[in-house]
């Protein structure tokens, strides 16, 4: 069984994908392994810069980011040690503000 996910790149981010609205990658492939900590150094492996993005200088998610494995948002789940199967379909989510 692939330990490959979908992640779905919100418009804002696609510079760092070269257009892509999702990537495949592999979270097994880097340090972090199949949790969210690992897609997301897949991710910046395949597409550099694009952590800086999503994680602050912290290394905890930015305020502003909302990430959902499945239709889990993993503020709620275990955060960056949500666990991400393959096959996981992976959601980034820029936060809307307004009123």
């Amino acid at each position: 069984m692939s330990s490959e996910v979908t992640v779905r790149i919100p418009t804002i981010l696609r510079t760092y994908t070269g257009g892509a609205a999702e990537v495949s990658v592999d979270p097994t492939s880097v340090d972090g392994g199949p949790v969210l900590a690992g897609v997301i150094n897949a991710l910046d492996a395949d597409h550099p810069g694009i952590k800086a993005r999503i994680l602050d200088d912290g290394g905890a998610l930015r305020r502003f980011v909302n990430i959902y494995v499945g239709d889990e948002d993993v503020r709620f789940a275990g955060g960056l040690e949500t666990p991400t199967p393959g096959g996981s379909q992976i959601s980034v989510i820029p936060a809307v503000a307004g009123g």
